[in-house]
């Protein structure tokens, strides 16, 4: 007998949810949270045997597998696996994203101005950011609204809903370390525009679709850069890998079933500002 107590503590006993990107740092405490509010986690990235290591951590009913987001045919396969090993999906979290990385500091500066940006990392970034984002709820979640319930979780970004700060990435001696690139705000605002087409169009299917809006997770960065995101922050610090949990098992469960086409913005408050 399911109690109200279990139910409370366990939200999602007997439920599936796909991780996207599930080996990164928020991926993997977006697949923690999940399992330990009782779901059977699928843990999906490029690399499939390290996601059958990392989904071994969440218990026997966990499964691992390798997926390319941005194809097609891989996204199809990646179901088709889900299907054969759990037989349903009823929790899709679109994590998977890439963020432009330089690496060579020393030209950072000049090759993320946006007037230098290359257009081929603009495409990479929309091909991952949006299209796979597309592609997963698109084969995904048409399992949902076949099943006429679901939750689907894109991950937009502050950066989705306001302009990068440029003067966080500057240091201490006044020069540009580099600049944040068009490219990750363009396609997190795209994921927004696409959470509220896809809310309603899949309303009438029982499938709810809302966006998660983190904001920035400390991470190893320059100590200069801790400090002005932190000064930047009403609560005074950046995000921990650990402070989305509770947001995305309340997005994947009941406690938000009359939620959807919405953005939950989970920052500190850096938007506030």
């Amino acid at each position: 007998m399911t109690t109200t107590a279990t139910v409370a503590e366990r939200p999602l006993e007997g439920k599936v949810a796909v991780v996207t990107g599930a080996l990164g740092l928020l991926g993997r405490e977006h697949c923690r949270a999940l399992a330990d509010a009782g779901a059977r986690v699928v843990v999906t990235d490029i690399d499939g045997a390290a996601c059958s290591r990392l989904a071994a951590e969440f218990g026997p009913g966990a499964v691992g597998i390798g997926a390319d987001i941005t194809s097609e045919a891989s996204v199809k396969s990646l179901r088709d696996q889900v299907r054969t090993a759990t037989g349903r999906i009823d929790v899709l979290v679109n994590n998977a994203a890439i963020n432009d990385k330089f690496e060579d500091p020393a030209k950072a500066a000049e090759q993320s101005r946006f007037e230098a940006y290359p257009v081929a990392l603009f495409r990479q970034s929309l091909e991952v950011n949006v299209t796979g984002t597309f592609l997963c709820a698109q084969v995904l979640g048409a399992e949902m609204a076949r099943a006429g319930q679901g939750s689907i979780i894109n991950v937009s970004s502050t950066y989705g809903l306001v302009a990068p700060d440029q003067s966080l990435y500057r240091k201490p001696d006044g020069t540009q370390a580099f600049w944040k690139t068009a490219a990750y705000p363009t396609t997190k605002g795209a994921v927004l525009a696409f959470t509220r087409f896809l809310a309603a169009y899949w309303g009438s299917a029982g499938v709810r679709v809302n966006a998660l809006c983190p904001g920035g997770v400390e991470a190893g960065q320059d100590p200069w850069f801790v400090e002005a995101y932190a000064r930047r922050t009403p609560l005074g610090r950046m995000a921990r890998p650990d402070d989305y949990r509770g947001a995305v098992v309340f997005l994947a469960s009941d406690a938000s079933r009359y939620m959807t086409g919405s953005a939950l913005v989970v920052d500190g408050g850096f938007t506030a500002w």
